[in-house]
């Protein structure tokens, strides 16, 4: 029978709750486990309500599940927020003692034990931030949490540290399971899977995948300005291509971050910057000029609540309208979205290979929950990897160049500074084929009709769409970015059911790929498509290219949390035919 157990830690910022989900997420995997993650943390810089959950079973997992099994409340606030989810059925281990700031009642059916983590921690062990490490131990113990794996954790995480700092959170762990053993009896069943042989694999969380396909497509240059929840896609690839001969830079704004990703693009070099919404709105005139220049750029938007500064810390789907629609003038651009951590990584590298194929600006949405899912994907192959390079003339030096040659893909060769006779204007100004200045209207339409001729036949050429499920169906389901790998788990379940249900997972957003779209709809009888923003954004988009108005029922969450499968699965069953 398969085992899937989803545990919850939730506390004070400051407290260790993430650390605490990294290590027990770092130990089910070093176990053979397959583990996904969700963490959530407040904007401030300490304090604030922190969570930190792992799903962790022996078969493969597509999301974070619809709730937990057993929650860990370092304080009352964790208590309180989560009380509502302790069903009967579910576990708590909370925190009790001279150093707790509760003491929750009784709720009938849920098993609760307690631990005096702070206690121990503060008094027995005289160092209060190991209290985290005093929870670790007492959940390994009731669960069966595979010790050694999870010290090889710990070691890893503190060796730098020195050999007392790695000793005193192992005696924090024995703390907590001996009070465990000398305490407290299991009332219940739930156990971590066995582990199994290790496999080959890469521990590796969402802003860390897109560093690494980054550095895979060949990147050399990254030019961004910190802002949450984008900032350690650029602290990863720091670590990845400053050996490679590649630059990592810290512009003073969004602004001139972008602007020196361009100045780099147009030397040759393989460009990315890394940003969130508000930092989208301020690069959005220099987007424009990488569109008009028909310079390869790549841009990830790793989205949160907005808008202004919102809500810096939380998931997000609000920023398709900004990537699609965002630039003044007729702007063309590509829109990718990623559904798990594989998938930032390797739509990283087609983000990369698409903008040198078709020179021009390319988005890649992440958000701010996938930023730190933790997954442990498959050991990519380089020797598999593609790698696409801008198209440039072969031409002799003397002949006439055109930088912006009117060609039947609208794709024109381009010039790289220091080739000879490749010399041009990369210039925001409309412009001739020979990129000098013009404004007359017969060059207007030649050269909008050029941007735009290059996406004309993107989506037979790429295949940017994912299907399953029944080739005629009741209902269909599309959805893009993490809500994709949710939604995912609602089909599945369904169709266990034996309902016809079928499911559409565009990974190209826009250009829309209509034809693929357009014959999903015709495919069945009512359409739903669920996003993490208010507007149903994507759904505005399908129903301004394709007939679905008859047909398309949206569901939208936008309360800072992706969906859950059940809240998918349920608003299936509700419209499907009874």
């Amino acid at each position: 029978m398969a085992i899937d157990l989803t545990l919850r830690i939730g506390g004070e910022g400051g407290e260790g709750v993430i650390s605490a989900g990294d290590f027990l997420m770092q130990a089910a995997s070093l176990a053979g486990m397959e583990v996904v993650t969700f963490k959530s943390f407040p904007a401030e810089i300490k304090g604030g309500y922190a969570l930190s959950q792992l799903r962790v079973s022996d078969q493969h997992i597509l999301s974070q599940g619809d709730g937990f099994n057993i929650l860990i409340a370092f304080n009352g606030e964790a208590y309180e927020l989560n009380k509502s989810l302790l069903t009967p059925g579910t576990v708590m281990i909370y925190d009790t003692g001279s150093e707790a700031d509760f003491e929750p009642e009784e709720i009938p059916g849920v098993i609760m034990y307690p631990v005096p983590m702070g206690e121990i921690a503060k008094r027995q062990l005289k160092a209060y931030i190991t209290k985290n490490m005093v929870a670790l131990g007492a959940a390994a113990e009731l669960f069966n949490i595979p010790v050694d794996t999870l010290k090889e954790s710990i070691r890893q995480k503190f060796t730098r540290k020195g050999d007392k700092v790695v000793q005193l959170n192992y005696q924090a762990l024995e703390a907590g399971a001996e009070h465990v053993r000398n305490n407290l009896k299991k009332q219940e069943s739930f156990e971590f899977p066995k582990p199994r042989e290790k496999k080959d694999v890469l521990i590796i969380e969402g802003n860390q995948a897109i560093a690494l396909g980054a550095a895979m497509a060949g990147c050399k240059y990254y030019g961004a300005y910190p802002i949450t929840p984008a900032t350690t896609v650029g602290n990863y690839l720091a670590e990845l291509i400053l050996g490679l001969g590649g630059f990592v830079y810290q512009a003073e704004d969004e602004i001139s971050a972008l602007g020196t990703c361009l100045g780099a693009s147009f030397a040759g070099a393989k460009v990315l910057t890394a940003t969130s919404g508000p930092g989208i709105s301020l690069m959005t005139e220099l987007i424009g000029l990488g569109i008009m220049a028909e310079i390869p750029l790549v841009i990830a938007n790793i989205q949160r609540g907005g808008p202004s500064t919102g809500m810096p810390t939380k998931h997000d789907q609000g920023d398709l309208y900004q990537a699609c629609f965002g630039t003044h003038g007729d702007a063309p651009k590509i829109v990718l979205a990623p559904a798990n951590v594989e998938e930032n990584l390797y739509l990283t590298i087609d983000a990369f290979n698409l903008a040198e194929k078709y020179q021009t600006p390319v988005f890649l949405l992440s958000d701010a929950s996938l930023a730190l899912r933790v997954e442990a994907i498959k050991r990519p192959d380089m020797s598999k990897v593609k790698h696409e390079h801008r198209m440039t003339r072969n031409g002799k030096a003397d002949e006439k160049f055109l930088r912006y040659m009117s060609t039947e893909s609208g794709i024109s060769p381009t010039g790289i500074p220091g080739m000879p006779g490749h010399a041009y204007a990369a210039t925001g100004l409309e412009h001739a084929e020979n990129s000098g200045p013009r404004t007359n209207p017969d060059t207007r339409n030649l050269m909008t009709e050029k941007r735009w001729r290059k996406f004309d036949n993107i989506e037979d050429e790429w295949k940017p769409v994912e299907r399953e499920g029944d080739e005629q169906a009741e209902v269909g389901v599309i959805s893009w970015g993490l809500t994709q790998s949710i939604a995912k788990e609602a089909v599945q379940r369904l169709r266990a059911k034996g309902l016809k249900v079928a499911a559409l997972y565009p990974k190209m957003l826009w250009p829309l790929p209509v034809k693929a779209i357009k014959a999903f709809v015709d495919s069945v009888n009512q359409v739903l498509i669920p996003e993490a923003n208010f507007q149903g954004q994507f759904a505005e988009i399908i129903k301004a290219e394709v007939p679905i108005h008859d047909k398309l029922v949206k569901l939208n969450v936008y309360r800072g949390e992706p969906f859950i499968p059940r809240e998918i699965e349920e608003k299936i069953e509700e419209i499907y035919p009874k």
